[in-house]
């Protein structure tokens, strides 16, 4: 991998982290990533118009995608209801590089180095060990949260794949984010529109810079499929928790002691690996 994709990752994980406290902050963790999702489609069908849009073959690719990720959306507020977010969302985020290195390799045709292989395991690892630092408080939000590893690796996969056949990574990342955006608001404003809207008209503010951190954070991935292995891109796109924990500490004044300490180490070493592989 080359330094300067190297660094891009970085930086769209540094961005999936600010995108990720936005939502958190919010009261209702679902609403609020309506309003990240919606500010991304909106910011998307401005843009459509000037950018290279992708080739017919990459559509169906969009379609899958978009049914994958709103099941996703709508999985992590349900996860998050039931179980501590502390626990569930490295658990998430932990399992899905795994599946997606091993399904890249075995039935896409993907080959890694066995250096590659060892910086994903550290940073899965590694990222693991957070969601198991501290008792567990709820098994169907684990369950849960494994289920919804599957989705991430089931959209990353297809995307990975729909990217590579587009011919413009920035036209593919417009269209994702608008399909992702229109039918997240289109369900909720079925089930409950007078909760949304009510929400959305108090939150707009936050939800523009969740938006452009989020399509900014994607889109960047995106364009790393199309420039080194899957399965690279989506582990090294997790050490967005390395940059949540510091995010964590240096602005909300939370507590980062112990495992978590090891743990954060252990995603920069893998890291570190994945970036000499």
């Amino acid at each position: 991998m080359t330094l300067s994709v190297f660094c891009i990752l970085l930086f769209a994980a540094l961005l999936h982290a600010s995108w990720n406290a936005i939502v958190k902050s919010g009261s209702d963790k679902l609403y609020s990533a309506i309003a990240v999702s919606g500010s991304a489609a909106l910011i998307a069908l401005i843009l459509l118009p000037f950018s290279p849009q992708p080739t017919l073959a990459s559509v169906p690719y969009l379609a899958v995608s978009c049914a994958l990720q709103v099941v996703y959306t709508v999985l992590v507020a349900k996860t998050y209801q039931v179980s501590d977010m502390s626990q569930t969302y490295p658990l998430m985020r932990g399992t899905a590089p795994l599946l997606v290195a091993l399904i890249s390799v075995l039935i896409l045709g993907d080959s890694l180095s066995g250096v590659a292989w060892g910086g994903i395991a550290v940073i899965c690892l590694s990222i693991l060990a957070m969601a198991f630092n501290g008792r567990t408080q709820s098994r169907k939000g684990i369950w849960l949260a494994l289920i919804n590893s599957g989705f991430i690796a089931g959209y990353t996969l297809v995307d990975g794949t729909g990217v590579r056949l587009a011919g413009s990574a920035l036209g593919y990342t417009l269209w994702t984010f608008f399909l992702n955006g229109f039918c997240l608001l289109f369900w909720a404003m079925l089930v409950r529109r007078q909760q949304v809207t009510r929400y959305l008209l108090v939150t707009w503010k936050k939800g523009i810079p969740g938006g452009i951190g989020t399509m900014g954070s994607y889109g960047l991935a995106l364009w790393a499929m199309t420039q080194a292995p899957l399965a690279v891109v989506a582990a090294l796109r997790e050490t967005s928790i390395l940059f949540g924990v510091l995010i964590a500490f240096v602005l909300l004044k939370e507590q980062v002691a112990g495992l978590r300490i090891v743990a954060a180490c252990g995603i920069a070493a893998g890291a570190v690996l994945l970036r000499l592989s």
